[in-house]
């Protein structure tokens, strides 16, 4: 018995030689080259692994890119502005109102903060459509912007036909948008925001289980607000930068 205790001595001794001469140089390798995640909880904060932290998903339906839909609306300048006009810039989405006395002023106050990070990027914009176009005229649109502290010359409010807004809104953004006598203001809307290429295509990062989180809670600037809902400006600012990157 004692000489086959020493055999097994022998035998693991052996095998962690073996480990100590090819696995851990191995790991060591992994480290230095960045394969292993060394920190899983800042990944699990933005929703990336170390290699997708320069990449954006794009929003797909039935196997197609999502792009946006085709509009055309007035700004608070008079001035007829499309989608065509966004085409060659990274732009941010949203659908307010401008009596809105509950999530906009958040939402726009959150957006004047994401402007005022890109104060010099001209390939940088806004698109704010208004969900109530019979009160919100150019000249209202004009005022609000100017209460706001809004600059960015790319930064359109827009109003139109209410019937092409609440296509846009409902079917080509999938962000609710219906008018309830019922509500504050007389309307409800999403609180989120969508963020566009260059290209007119809709992009978004991942989330923790690698789908796309398609749109950016737009109604918190700290950590966590009393629902439980994660702030996610912060992470709209980084990923708008790494589409500019791609301009």
């Amino acid at each position: 018995m004692a000489n086959k205790s020493n055999y097994s001595y022998v035998g693991v001794a052996f095998i962690m030689l073996v480990f100590g001469i090819i696995v851990i140089p191995r790991i060591v390798n992994r480290y230095a080259e960045s394969d292993v995640i060394r920190d899983e909880s800042r990944s699990q904060t933005i929703g990336f692994t170390s290699k997708q932290s320069n990449t954006l998903a794009y929003i797909e339906i039935n196997g197609e890119k999502r792009k946006v839909p085709d509009f055309s609306f007035i700004d608070q300048n008079g001035n007829t502005i499309t989608n065509k006009d966004y085409l060659g810039k990274v732009y941010v989405l949203e659908f307010f109102f401008s009596t809105c006395p509950t999530i906009c002023p958040i939402m726009n106050r959150n957006l004047v903060a994401i402007q005022n990070q890109f104060p010099d990027q001209e390939n940088f914009g806004i698109a704010s459509i208004t969900i109530n176009p019979s009160f919100d005229t150019p000249e209202v649109l004009k005022s609000y912007a100017e209460n706001y502290g809004v600059v960015n010359p790319n930064w359109h409010f827009l109003t139109g036909d209410k019937t092409a807004i609440y296509e846009l809104a409902n079917v080509g953004f999938n962000l609710f948008a219906a008018e309830d006598i019922e509500a504050d203001g007389g309307f409800e809307h999403s609180g989120n925001f969508a963020l566009i290429d260059k290209e007119g295509y809709i992009r978004s990062r991942l989330d923790d289980f690698g789908n796309p989180k398609i749109y950016y809670y737009g109604l918190n600037s700290d950590p966590e607000d009393e629902s439980g809902q994660k702030e996610e400006i912060s992470i709209l600012m980084q990923d708008i930068e790494i589409l500019l990157k791609d301009l």
